[in-house]
């Protein structure tokens, strides 16, 4: 494993260390430490692991009326681990809210697709009349899930997406989905904010389970 700095002496941004490379072992070993890869293009490679750190307990997952009638009316297909590159792509093209440009370069593009191909990165995927309308991606490791950025093209197909992500964390027993930032869409789902000293206890208790590595088209 590659050693970054202690997370605990970040400040509250959260920027640990700056260089390296977006490789497996890079990635793998920035995730088991609660660090993540932020940064824009033609900057170098920025490494944060912020506090507060935002997280869904799945046991407290909230399912809003309105979500529980699309879900009920089977407005939407869903797949896992079908499109992985379409969704990232995608994600990478959508217009953010006061974001003139997008973080997903194609470097950090090409970085999960390889961590897709090892079986570490998982997208979720919501359909209509056989299009690809929204979806999910992040990574697994242990039993927890570090979700990265999702998108729709359709109404409510990201939350879909969303929806089943959390019903296979409760399925497989996972400790958390991490969100990173703070946002009041998942504050309404029933996401809570933790210290990062929380967090990273947290986390070290959910990498003792083991990986579920591979695609989990059929996990469902």
């Amino acid at each position: 494993m590659i050693e970054f700095p202690d997370p605990n002496l970040a400040d509250d941004d959260g920027l640990i260390a700056q260089g390296g490379e977006l490789t497996p072992e890079y990635l793998l070993s920035a995730y088991c430490q609660g660090i993540y890869p932020w940064f824009c293009e033609n900057e170098p490679i920025l490494w944060w692991s912020p506090n507060p750190r935002m997280v869904l307990l799945p046991e407290n997952f909230k399912l809003r009326k309105s979500l529980q009638q699309v879900i009920d009316k089977e407005t939407f297909e869903l797949r896992v681990d079908t499109a992985f590159n379409d969704v990232i792509t995608t994600c990478s093209r959508i217009p953010r809210p006061q974001q003139d440009e997008t973080w997903i370069t194609n470097e950090i593009l090409e970085a999960y697709v390889k961590l897709h191909q090892l079986g570490f990165a998982h997208s979720f995927e919501s359909y209509s009349d056989g299009e690809l309308v929204g979806g999910l991606y992040g990574i697994s490791i242990g039993n927890c899930f570090f979700g990265e950025s999702m998108f729709f093209t359709k109404t409510d197909a990201s939350k879909v997406a969303f929806y089943h992500l959390v019903q296979f964390a409760l399925k497989h027993n996972f400790a958390f989905i991490d969100a990173q930032q703070e946002t009041d869409h998942l504050k309404s789902l029933g996401a809570e904010t933790l210290p990062r000293k929380e967090f990273l206890e947290l986390l070290t208790g959910s990498l003792k389970q083991k990986t579920k590595q591979g695609k989990w088209t059929e996990l469902m």
